[in-house]
């Protein structure tokens, strides 16, 4: 059994590595939607930098390279160098773009894409660190540190990215996310030292993932909440610009919003999981997102309710239910991922939440540039809705994580 100090080391430096990640995901997420929508790009366009995720969804084929890599039988535990080489590669990108400005649009989406493959690969080595580093002590730790790092990243770069842009310019907020990152990053090359590995008689690999019936099942389950929960989320950001809203605001309520109620919703959602378990957290969240998207439907092209009230208020009630409802779904993967090859089982979960982000945030820019916001956010709705008794009846075949 591990000292508290040690865990709560351990929580803080992988804390830092998920929120630098998330930085990148803000600023692509939320950044780059708003910064292009104000250009006047048309939303089929901006539906493109949902492809960013194309490393997120595939980093399973290189998971058992890196984690064998990582931990090698019998040498020196590697997880610092992964982390600051990807690290190195995510801050260079980000100099990169500040200098090639935000159009043309596919140079600053491909030294994207060159990110978002190293920050891929940092998150095997950094998850499988996490399972292993946190044996033994309650995995809710490092599952706030996912889900809190998550949020706190996205509030710094997708809601202080665009605030920066707005007062001084495109290249010094994307200079100044990279510097950001690099701070981020220090905690883990501190506190995660290399340690000799003794011989390791298992090989990690996808077929051993795949073997076992609790990776299968949260496969299942994460693509089914996935696309209940963010099949709208790439639209948010052009929806409130078109509401009436300039950037400074868009970044505000992106940062505010995101923090306090992402954290609020990640605190409560633990609460909730401790008291009524994971499946309940997860239909829970799935039905008040539900609500969310047929109250923006209503609101589009001010039908029903005015556009320029809802939007803020579906941004930030957004943010708290997704952060609800992840802890639940985050702490279900911890639990299932084997400790000898965490850094790929955990992956595996995470390529379908990947996967299936980015096929329905294409599509969900095609078809709110065919249709409109409104039909496109009863779509949304109806999705998350039909996802509800499923998600009810495969999360019941595996006991909570409440002890």
């Amino acid at each position: 059994m591990q000292s508290r100090g040690h865990t709560w080391r351990v929580v803080g430096a992988i804390g830092g590595v998920y929120v630098a990640q998330s930085v990148i995901g803000g600023v692509t997420w939320t950044g780059l939607p708003g910064v292009l929508r104000t250009q006047d790009l048309p939303l089929d366009q901006i539906g493109l930098v949902s492809l960013i995720v194309l490393p997120w969804a595939l980093k399973f084929l290189w998971a058992p390279v890196i984690e064998r890599f990582r931990l090698p039988d019998g040498g020196r535990d590697r997880s610092v160098t992964i982390v600051l080489v990807g690290a190195a590669v995510v801050v260079a990108s980000l100099a990169a773009i500040g200098g090639l400005g935000p159009s043309p649009v596919l140079p600053v989406l491909a030294v994207l894409m060159v990110a978002a493959f190293a920050t891929a690969t940092v998150d095997i080595a950094c998850d499988g660190y996490a399972v292993e580093a946190l044996r033994g002590t309650p995995y809710g730790w490092g599952n706030a540190a996912q889900v809190g790092g998550a949020y706190l990243g996205a509030a710094i770069g997708g809601g202080v990215f665009l605030v920066l842009v707005d007062r001084v310019g495109w290249s010094a907020a994307a200079w100044s996310m990279a510097a950001a990152i690099a701070v981020l990053c220090v905690p883990f090359a501190l506190v995660a030292k290399a340690k000799t590995v003794r011989a390791r008689p298992h090989q990690p690999s996808l077929a051993s993932a795949l073997s076992r019936q609790e990776v299968r099942q949260g496969l299942m389950i994460a693509a089914l909440y996935v696309v209940a929960q963010k099949s709208a989320m790439g639209m948010f950001g052009p929806f409130f610009i078109d509401a009436g809203y300039d950037l400074a605001q868009l970044g505000i309520l992106s940062g505010a919003g995101s923090l306090t109620l992402g954290f609020l919703g990640a605190i409560t959602g633990g609460g909730f999981v401790r008291r009524f378990g994971a499946r309940a957290v997860l239909v829970g969240a799935v039905a008040l997102q539900s609500m969310i998207l047929l109250l923006v439907a209503l609101s589009a092209g001010d039908a029903v309710l005015p556009a320029a009230q809802v939007a803020p208020v579906a941004m930030v009630a957004s943010a708290a239910v997704m952060a609800f409802g992840f802890v639940a779904l985050y702490g279900q993967f911890m639990a299932w991922s084997d400790p000898r090859q965490g850094g790929v089982d955990f992956t595996l979960f995470q390529c379908v939440d990947a996967a299936v982000s980015m096929v329905s945030g294409t599509a969900a820019g095609l078809f709110a540039e065919q249709f409109g916001y409104g039909t496109f956010f009863v779509l949304a709705a109806g999705l998350s809705c039909a996802a509800l008794p499923f998600i009810w009846r495969i999360a019941a075949r595996k006991a909570t994580i409440d002890d």
